[in-house]
Parts: C-alpha cells; structure tokens; sequence
C-alpha cells in the first residue's frame, strides 16, 4: 500500500451532517474550517488551544451572567415616577397578569437554558484542563449542543434596544450593572462558542472512527448526528447506536416528512391569532388601546422608528412567512424526490435554521415593556394572548427545522 493510500486508511473518517456523504478528514497545518466537498457544510472547525479558551471564557460569563440576575437591570423614569427592573422582572410580572405558559417560555430562553449550556460546558471541559474523565461528561456535551439554538442571549440583548427605542420618547431609560453584565456574559459565551472545536472535544472522550477500524463492506456509514462518529448500520437493521455518546443514528426516513409537515402546520395554526389578536393593551390614565403586532409596527413608523420599525415588522412578519414558505418548499422537493437545486436547498434550509429564533424578540419585548412599564392607574402595559400564540409559532417552526433532516435533500427517504 501506498503512503497516500495508507494516509487516507488511517485518516479520521467524517460523514456529512446535511448531505450524508462520507469522507475522509483534510489535514490542515493550522487553524481552519473543513467543509463537506459535496455541499459545503462546515465538517469541523480546527482551533487549537479552543478547550482553555472556552472553560475561562464560559467561566468567566457564568459569573457575570449570575451578575446580571441580582443587580439592577434597567432605571425606568415616567412622569416624575422612577422604578428599578431585574433581569427575570418580566417573567414574574407575566406570571402575577394569570400567563404561566408565556412566563415559562421567556424563563426557559433568557434564563434557564443559558445557564443551563454554560453549566453543562464547563462539566464537559473543566475536567480535561486537569487530564481527567469524569461521569456524564458525553451527555454534558449533547446537552451544551443542543442547548445552543435555545439559550437566546443575543435575541434579548436585541428586545432591550427595541423595547428601550420604543420608550424613549415618553421615558427615561438608565442601563444597570446587571444590563451591562448581561452584554458582557453574552460576547464572552458567544466568543467561546465561536472558536471551540467540538471535533476535538469528542476526540478526547473516544477516538474519529478510521476505514482501517471500520467494515464499510457489512453496510452504509452513518454519521452520529451529536458527536460526529461514523457508525456502521448493519444491513437488515433500521437504526444503531453512536458507541461515542450513545445517540441513535438512523438512515433518512420518510417519517421525518410527515413529522414537519404536522409541525408546520400547527406553527401555521398559531400564526393566525398571532397576528389578529392583541400581544399587548397600553394603558394611560385610564385609557386602553390593544396593539397588534402589525399596529405596533405602523406605530412606530408613525413616531418615525423606522429602523426599529423594520426590524420588529422582518422579525415578526417576514422571517415567520419565510420559514413557512421554506420550510414547505423543502418539505415538498425532498417529499417528490427532486433532484435539482440540491446544494441551493441544503443552504436554504441552513439559513431558515439560522433565523428562526430571532423571531423570539418581539416576545422579549413584551416581556420587558410590560416589567417596566407597571405604575398603577398612571402608565400599564399589559400582555395579551396574542404573543402567547405568536411565541408558540416560533417554537413550533424552530422544532420544525430542527426536525427537518436535511439528508432527504440528497437521499431518497426510506
């Protein structure tokens, strides 16, 4: 055997998450992305030194973020009247106005699962910095992972700067210690997000599967959608399990078409109300006035917001219509078997993954205004069951995508 040929035997072996192609691991010299050669999916991102950098930069967040929770967050001044905001102020206010579903759904995204991900990366990572192997540390991993698209620190940080915009005009707003603690925990997790190389993480807790360990011969290779492992599935059998983290590994099945397109239309289902009944009544003085979310939209082009105009009506409006739309044309194609556009619908689908929880600031916005906004018979705002089945749309569209097992683009589902 040649020395190439015996160089590729050897090589760590990865199976593409979006297309399902396998292929042999590039070597790279230093710090770099390798890409699917099939569709361009990012295979693994190489960062050296990425552990000690991500256990002091979450560390370091994790006490700011605790930071952020029992200092002030924001000084709202109304006509002489001066009232102090928490981090979870939103959520008890939401839970005292009788909205225990919306509370939990604000709780779980701003607060529960980012500390949550913080918590479960450093069980994974902490214990390599002193060369050991402590109990759960796979699931920890998975955990972290999975966590990711639901711990929305950056769409908060957005809700505050619309929700500050929104009130500027009849209020006076002072950021607190506990909002500039927030900022700063959220550029230093997303830095340690950024630059952690999972593949090396996994390879610490069990080596990248090899051609020269594996049978190709006894059936397909499947890549372990948690961990990156590339697990034979024997023939005759449906599913196997990741022998790394223990994840089911699974071929794409046509079960995953119905799954989205009941998922889809539920999110549908939600989206009507969303948009015809009020997500919040402002009260002055007495007087009440329900809002929409389109008329919150023409409200603020009315003051003359139109940048935070046009990012509520693109977050709110479009980005839901957009994953409808594609999320049913992907469904659709890999449902008949196109072949066509494949590299263009797996980037499609990518970017309807990527924007799907910023959907979420229109429901931190309510949360913040209707906490800020709470001086009895003088200014209210209070929430309406209109962002309660908006914030069930975005979820059943994130759990959509998600879902959605971008394989079928390039294989025929079993």
């Amino acid at each position: 055997m040649s020395a190439p040929d015996r160089g590729r035997w050897l090589a760590p072996l990865l199976v593409c998450h979006d297309c399902g192609l396998p292929q042999v691991q590039t070597a790279l010299p230093g710090p770099g992305l390798v890409r699917c050669r099939r569709c361009g999916a990012v295979l693994r991102r190489v960062a050296p030194g990425s552990v000690h950098r991500a256990v002091h930069l979450n560390l370091a967040a994790l006490v700011l973020f605790a930071v952020a929770n029992v200092h002030p967050f924001l000084d709202f001044t109304f006509e002489g009247r001066g009232q102090v905001v928490l981090l979870a102020s939103g959520v008890v206010r939401l839970w005292q106005e009788g909205m225990p579903l919306l509370s939990g759904i604000v709780l779980a995204a701003s607060l529960l699962f980012p500390l949550a991900k913080m918590l479960a990366t450093l069980w994974a990572l902490g214990p390599f910095l002193l060369g050991l192997r402590v109990v759960g540390q796979a699931r920890a991993l998975r955990l972290a992972d999975a966590l990711r698209a639901w711990a929305m620190l950056d769409v908060f940080l957005l809700a505050v700067i619309v929700a500050w915009v929104k009130l500027a005009d009849i209020a006076v707003l002072h950021p607190g210690v506990g909002l500039w603690a927030f900022a700063a925990a959220l550029l230093l997790a997303t830095a340690a997000d950024a630059s952690l190389d999972h593949h090396d993480l996994w390879q610490r807790l069990a080596p990248q599967a090899t051609l020269a360990r594996l049978d190709p011969g006894t059936g397909p290779l499947l890549g372990c959608p948690a961990c990156d492992q590339v697990v034979v599935l024997r023939r005759g059998l449906s599913r196997a399990r990741c022998p790394r983290c223990g994840h089911a590994v699974h071929p794409p099945r046509a079960e995953a078409i119905a799954r989205g397109w009941a998922l889809l239309l539920t999110a549908f289902a939600f989206y009507v109300p969303a948009n015809l009944l009020p997500v919040m009544t402002v009260t002055t003085l007495g007087r009440g006035e329900p809002s929409t979310i389109l008329g919150g939209v023409a409200l603020l082009v009315e003051h003359g917001m139109y940048p935070v105009a046009a990012i509520v009506f693109t977050a709110s409006v479009l980005v839901p219509l957009f994953k409808f739309l594609a999320l049913g044309f992907l469904l659709v194609t890999a449902q008949r078997g196109t072949e066509a556009w494949r590299r263009e619908r797996t980037l499609l689908y990518r970017i309807v993954e990527f924007v799907g929880r910023w959907s979420m600031v229109d429901v931190f916005v309510v949360a913040l205004l209707v906490a800020l906004v709470d001086m009895g018979a003088l200014a209210t705002i209070e929430a309406g069951t209109g962002i309660t089945a908006f914030a069930a749309t975005v979820i059943a569209t994130m759990v959509a995508s998600a879902s959605f097992d971008p394989r079928l683009i390039w294989n025929r589902p079993r």
